[in-house]
């Protein structure tokens, strides 16, 4: 019988990946929330700055996550995929890293070309880029687009282990599960 470490992701990367998947909701829920609100209200404005702080937590987690993917073995799935599937499950993992680095650093960037600061956590991180409205508005439409993409892939990424988990039957959502097989 293998150990528990060979069958199964270790605690931090299966902490991460959970802890990543509350902030995503928070992220999503905070920009949803926020417009339920009238412009120029506190509680849109609040929701609005969590929606940034939570983005830009996102982005900082998203590389500490990659590099403990980089630097760790992953378990395999038994029994063994197809290697189609191993292909697309390895394209759907860079698509979430490009939207988990990407939509935080185009928030920024939007906010930048905004001429507004950028909070995190008490902190105002500074711009990336001089004020530019026209640039504003089109790279909001890039963060919007890849928003609504992050949807996608969030409903396909666990589509994907559900059916793994209940057709399939195999160990794909059990390696990263919390707590013991």
């Amino acid at each position: 019988m293998k150990s528990d470490a060979k069958v199964r992701y270790g605690a931090l990367s299966i902490g991460l990946h959970w802890f990543m998947l509350l902030l995503l909701v928070a992220v999503y829920a905070c920009m949803l929330f926020s417009s339920s609100f009238p412009k120029g209200s506190d509680t849109r404005a609040e929701l609005k700055t969590w929606h940034y702080m939570l983005g830009l937590s996102v982005f900082v987690l998203a590389w500490i996550r990659l590099a403990i993917n980089l630097g760790s073995q992953t378990p395999p799935i038994e029994p063994a995929p197809p290697a189609w599937q191993d292909w697309l499950a390895k394209l759907v993992k860079i698509a979430f890293y490009i939207l988990m680095i990407g939509l935080p650093v185009a928030g920024w960037l939007t906010l930048s070309a905004k001429g507004q600061p950028i909070p995190f956590f008490g902190l105002q991180l500074p711009a990336l880029m001089a004020e530019n409205k026209n640039a504003a508005g089109w790279i909001k439409d890039i963060h919007e687009t890849g928003a609504t993409a992050g949807y996608f892939l969030l409903g396909l990424h666990a589509a994907a282990a559900l059916f793994h988990h209940y057709v399939v039957r195999d160990n794909t959502l059990r390696r990263m599960l919390p707590g013991r097989n």
